[in-house]
């Protein structure tokens, strides 16, 4: 039987927390593909290249190798070899993985790995084109929401809990531009499957966004 979900939906909805949450209660393996995006992020900015280098960007793909390991029971994300799971937040990161992904070759080589993941075992994934291009099989599809502002209040709350200097406004415009380039791109562009059950976080706590992903799973598994 399929067991895998997939989860989609815009930047700072919640999609890794909830996931994470969600494969622990089912027992499905965690893949954050936006790690891995980010993991590349990181190889092309370690190069030099800016987001609007296509040809750059097109060249280096293949001499980058991402993987994911779990060590005692988290998540790491290796970059030919290194465990960088530790610089995968960094803004200037997250801003790379998203301007690059929008290229075919680095989403070719990203959807080939993920689809590897999920023909092994039961894996829960969350991203940008999980439903509609990576699992378009998958057994149960999410796209899980929540408005600009929830977002970039959680994003501002996040980063002041860890010391960090910020501009509520300024993430807020990141997240809407972000929004834009995602849902624009030529390639695989954020959208809704067809099949998948919208889900509005925007007044929902985690937890009561977990248990309705685990119900809407129960009643797909009969």
């Amino acid at each position: 039987m399929n067991r895998n979900i997939a989860v989609d939906g815009p930047a700072g909805a919640g999609k890794s927390t909830i996931a994470k949450l969600v494969a622990k209660k089912l027992g499905l393996v965690y893949v954050d593909t936006g790690a891995m995006y980010r993991a590349m992020g990181i190889y092309f900015l370690g190069l030099g290249l800016s987001p609007e280098d296509e040809a750059g960007i097109t060249e280096a793909c293949s001499g980058a190798d991402v993987s994911i390991a779990y060590e005692n029971g988290v998540q790491q994300v290796y970059l030919n070899g290194e465990n960088v799971t530790g610089m995968l937040r960094e803004e200037a990161v997250g801003n790379m993985a998203s301007r690059s992904s929008v290229y075919p070759p680095v989403r070719k080589k990203m959807t080939e790995l993920q689809r590897t993941l999920a023909s092994k075992t039961a894996v829960i994934m969350d991203g940008r084109d999980i439903g509609t291009v990576v699992l378009p099989d998958a057994a149960l599809k999410i796209y899980l929401t929540a408005s600009v502002e929830e977002r970039a209040r959680r994003r501002y709350t996040e980063l002041l809990e860890k010391g960090q200097a910020c501009d509520r406004e300024a993430i807020e415009q990141d997240i809407r531009e972000r929004d834009e380039r995602d849902m624009n791109r030529e390639t695989a562009p954020l959208r809704q499957a067809e099949d998948a059950v919208l889900v509005d976080a925007t007044e929902l706590s985690i937890d009561q966004v977990v248990e309705k992903i685990l119900s809407l799973y129960q009643e797909k598994a009969g």
